[in-house]
């Protein structure tokens, strides 16, 4: 065998001498040929035709585009008070897979965003989530004592939070903004282009726990809000807020409302409501605090319409201020209804008819004129039209812009067409039944009186410049209103508690039974006065409304009272000079009641 094998040479090996088909080494030659073809291709595809859309996802996986929130604009009183501005806060989030909850210092953490550990856990047990917000708009100081705490997966991230200084004071007017900075309410919402301004957005590089570690690039610099000077004056509102809260205590009554005008300009000097609201601490809000009664809620106005009834008498020629009016028996049935006043008169001078709030007196005018010119004399006031307030907002480095202030919910109240009416509502409507207002409508109706004849538009934006009015009554006839309603406020008038020292008023009480499921409610009303001061050049014109005053209820006795307050406070602060003697003729036996 040895021998055999050594005989036997290596080429001649049996194995070796198996010849393979030549398809086969073809075969191989080939595949490898297809993958390096496919290899090449891939890798030109990848370099080549997919070059952006890899770096696109690449760059996912650590770069970032943060947004730079832009700061809302502060909103000032016409003196440059700041009464709503934005403060720095941070909100806390976490990337729940990344924290450990098995951690002492989750207890901490709890009880530093003052909620349940529970609740807590709760948040931070969802694997599938990479995001979640533990709470928003923590201030800075907690936020410190949060980020010392050195949590694995717990972030913060920088946003402001709206800070309103006055709380409830001006919680009406300037409403608030929800967590994003979003106006919901007031001038917030009604402004909410101008204060918000644009955010920017930045790229940075962050690191698998989310921290930044380069900041790349800007894209977009943030524009911050505009600014805002109101019409308000704070001192004016803080002295209408506490006498209306006054009157509403004093009366136990439901509700109240005010409204101060400048009535030189139209500018809106204060604008109060009760019940309130802190907009710094909203968690438990009902409707009614939330309602804006001076521009949202209607009522009959009564007795306040009748200055208007007697203005177009005189206007159209009908009567003059001392035509006498038989008022005597002190009733008037018209078709099946009566109209009476609250005492017999007799005979009075038109004058006197306002002066005493005769409703007889008041309704053998209105049956004089036409139902259509008492239509258009209501409609041209205001009455029956959506108040709006307008204005121009200034800036010190942007030109002015003109703004119209929406509010949701501004009611256009109730002025039928006077081709439906029966000369029954023609009788009511014409000392205010059967018709309903806006105490933002009586209030700026009333600027008639108090500008010789035109009437002002309103605006809750700082005006430079005197209202251009639109004329509903002569010079004349305004200025003759302007004597009755002074009167009116005097000895024998409804509204002696109007009076105040130093400074002569003029004006109308109010007294309307409140409406309810079709009817009116047994006892319950709205007690309401509109007025102006000083009488001599009026410079303010106020409407108070008292919503359910219990035990007494005459506009003379919850409204004028109010209104006095009101007036006395805000002449002062606009430093206008007295135009009477320093002392009242007030007397505790003075004073009618009006007709209901």
């Amino acid at each position: 065998m040895r021998q055999g094998a050594k005989g036997m040479g290596f080429t001649s090996s049996p194995v070796l001498a198996v010849r393979l088909p030549a398809w086969r080494s073809k075969l191989v030659s080939f595949g490898l040929t297809v993958m390096f073809v496919a290899l090449l291709g891939r890798a030109l595809w990848l370099q080549g035709v997919s070059h952006d859309f890899l770096q696109q996802q690449g760059a996912s996986r650590y770069q970032r585009v943060l947004e730079m929130p832009a700061m809302r604009g502060k909103i000032t009183d016409r003196n440059g008070v700041v009464v709503a501005s934005s403060v720095q806060v941070k909100a806390i989030w976490a990337i729940p897979e990344d924290v450990d909850t098995k951690s002492p210092k989750i207890a901490r953490l709890a009880k530093l965003l003052d909620m349940p550990e529970k609740e807590l856990r709760r948040k931070l047990d969802q694997d599938d989530r990479k995001f979640v917000y533990l709470k928003r708009q923590v201030d800075m100081a907690t936020a410190e004592r949060i980020a010392a705490l050195e949590l694995q997966g717990i972030h913060q991230r920088r946003e402001f939070r709206r800070y309103y200084p006055e709380a409830e004071t001006f919680s009406h007017v300037l409403g608030f903004t929800n967590v994003e900075e979003v106006g919901q309410e007031g001038v917030e919402l009604a402004l909410e282009r101008v204060l918000a301004g644009q955010p920017g957005s930045r790229r940075v590089i962050k690191d698998r726990l989310g921290r930044v570690i380069e900041e790349s690039a800007l894209l977009r610099a943030p524009v911050d809000g505009r600014d805002v000077a109101l019409s308000i004056d704070a001192k004016i509102q803080s002295a209408t807020y506490s006498a209306l809260k006054a009157a509403v205590d004093q009366h136990h009554a439901k509700a109240g409302a005010a409204i101060v005008v400048d009535a030189r300009t139209g500018e809106v000097l204060a604008l109060a409501n009760l019940p309130s609201y802190n907009p710094n601490q909203r968690t438990k809000l009902a409707g009614a605090q939330l309602r804006n009664r001076v521009i949202t809620d209607l009522f009959e106005p009564g007795s306040t319409m009748k200055p208007f009834t007697a203005a177009l008498a005189i206007e159209t020629g009908r009567v003059t201020p001392n035509t006498v009016i038989q008022t005597a028996p002190g009733r008037l049935t018209i078709g099946t209804a009566t109209i009476s006043d609250a005492h017999p008169h007799g005979a009075l001078t038109v004058a006197e008819v306002v002066q005493k709030s005769s409703n007889v007196g008041t309704t053998k005018m209105a049956m004089q004129m036409p139902a259509q010119q008492m239509w258009e004399m209501f409609t041209s006031v205001g009455f029956g039209q959506a108040p709006t307030f307008g204005g121009t907002i200034t800036s010190p480095t942007e030109a002015p812009q003109l703004a119209r202030l929406a509010f949701p919910g501004a009611a256009s109240g109730r002025v039928r067409p006077y081709t439906s009416w029966r000369p029954i509502e023609q009788a009511t409507m014409s000392y205010g039944y059967g018709i309903s207002v806006s105490l933002a409508q009586l209030a700026r109706a009333y600027t008639a009186f108090a500008r010789d004849g035109d009437i002002a538009p309103l605006t809750l934006l700082k005006a430079d410049a005197p209202a251009q009015g639109t004329r509903v009554m002569s010079s004349a006839t305004a200025k003759v209103l302007r004597d009755m309603l002074e009167m009116a406020t005097g000895p024998g008038g409804t509204a002696p508690k109007a009076q105040i020292i130093g400074y002569r008023v003029a004006g109308k009480t109010g007294t309307a039974r409140k409406q309810e499921n079709g009817g009116y409610a047994d006892g319950k009303y709205i007690g309401s006065f509109a007025g102006f001061a000083p009488a001599s050049d009026p410079r303010i014109v106020i409407a108070v409304m008292i919503d359910e005053p219990q035990g007494k209820y005459y506009g003379g006795d919850v409204a004028a009272p109010a209104f006095a307050s009101i007036a006395s406070a805000a002449l002062r602060l606009l430093n206008v000079p007295p135009d009477a003697p320093f002392k009242t003729s007030i007397t505790p036996a003075e004073g009618v009641q009006e007709s209901l």
